[in-house]
C-alpha cells in the first residue's frame, strides 16, 4: 500500500503538472474525449475521489446509496456537465482537497481491506491501483489536446496489471463469453526490463511496450495504432475489446493510421 501510495501520489503530480501552465482558455479546449474539455476531465476526476473517500468511511452509507436505481447512461456526462460553472481555479483547488483527502483515507487501509464501489467491492490495493490509472488515462486525454508527449514512467505496470487483470470484465461487461484459454501478457518496460502476467505456458500471448499496452487497455488508442503483437485468438480478442476501467462498453478510439 505504501508503495502505491508513493506512485499515486507521484502521477497525481505529473497530472497537476499538465494544468498549472494553463490559462482560464486553455480549461476549455477539447479532449480526444468526445465533449469533454480539459475541465472536464479534471472534474471528473475530482469527483470520484470525494466519493472514493466517503466509500472508505462510510461504507455502509455508499452501499445505502446503491440501493436505488443504478447508474444510467450518461450519468458520467451529466456530473461534469454540473460542473461547468465552476471556474478553472475552483476547480484545481476542489481536485487537489479531493486528491489530498482520498489518499488520506487509503492510509488507512490495509492492502486486503475491501472497499465498496459501483461494482462489486474491491480490495484497497486494487482500489488504489484504479484510481491511479484513472489518473493516468485522464492525464493522457489531456496531453493529448495539450499536443504533448509524457515521458512513460515505472508506475505503468500498476496500470498494466490492473488492464490484465480486468481481461474477464472486457468480456463480460459486453455480454461475452470470457475464452477459456488463458493468455499471457509479455511488456517492455521503459528501462528495458519485461513486465509479465499469465501462465508461461500460455499459448496465447500478447507483447510489446507496455506503454502501447497500457493506451489500448484504458481506450486512449486503437489497437491498429499500437506495436503491440499477438500470438493466438484469444488474446487478439481480447485486446479487440480491452477494458480496464468499470462502467458500460468504452467507444474505444478511431485508428489513426490507414
Amino acid at each position: 500500500m505504501a508503495e502505491l501510495l508513493d506512485d499515486l501520489r507521484a502521477e497525481t503530480a505529473s497530472f497537476e503538472a499538465l494544468l498549472r501552465p494553463l490559462s482560464d482558455d486553455g480549461w476549455e479546449r477539447p479532449t480526444p474525449a468526445e465533449g469533454w474539455a480539459i475541465r472536464d476531465q479534471v472534474s471528473h476526476l475530482a469527483w470520484f475521489d470525494d466519493a472514493a473517500a466517503r466509500a472508505v468511511t462510510d461504507p455502509d452509507g455508499h452501499r445505502a446509496s446503491l440501493a436505488g436505481p443504478g447508474p444510467v447512461d450518461g450519468w458520467v456526462d451529466d456530473l461534469v456537465l454540473r460542473a461547468r460553472g465552476r471556474t478553472p481555479a475552483d476547480l484545481l483547488a476542489w481536485f487537489r482537497t479531493a486528491r489530498a483527502r482520498s489518499v488520506e483515507v487509503f492510509t488507512t487501509l490495509g492492502a486486503r481491506d475491501r472497499v465498496p464501489w459501483y461494482g462489486p467491492d474491491m480490495s484497497a490495493a486494487s482500489f488504489v491501483t484504479a484510481r491511479l490509472m484513472e489518473t493516468w488515462a485522464h492525464g493522457q486525454d489531456v496531453a493529448d489536446a495539450l499536443g504533448v508527449t509524457r515521458p512513460p514512467t515505472a508506475r505503468l505496470r500498476h496500470v498494466a496489471s490492473i488492464g490484465f487483470m480486468a481481461r474477464p470484465y472486457s468480456f463480460a461487461v459486453r455480454g461475452l463469453p470470457v475464452p477459456a484459454e488463458p493468455v499471457r501478457a509479455e511488456l517492455t518496460m521503459p528501462d528495458g526490463a519485461t513486465w509479465t502476467a499469465g501462465p508461461g505456458d500460455a499459448e496465447s500471448v500478447v507483447r510489446g511496450p507496455v506503454l502501447d499496452f497500457c493506451l489500448a487497455v484504458t481506450q486512449r488508442i486503437h489497437l491498429s495504432d499500437t506495436a503491440l503483437e499477438t500470438a493466438g485468438s484469444p488474446a487478439r480478442e481480447w485486446m479487440e475489446i480491452a477494458q480496464a476501467f468499470a462502467g458500460p462498453p468504452g467507444r474505444g478510439r478511431a485508428p489513426v493510421s490507414g
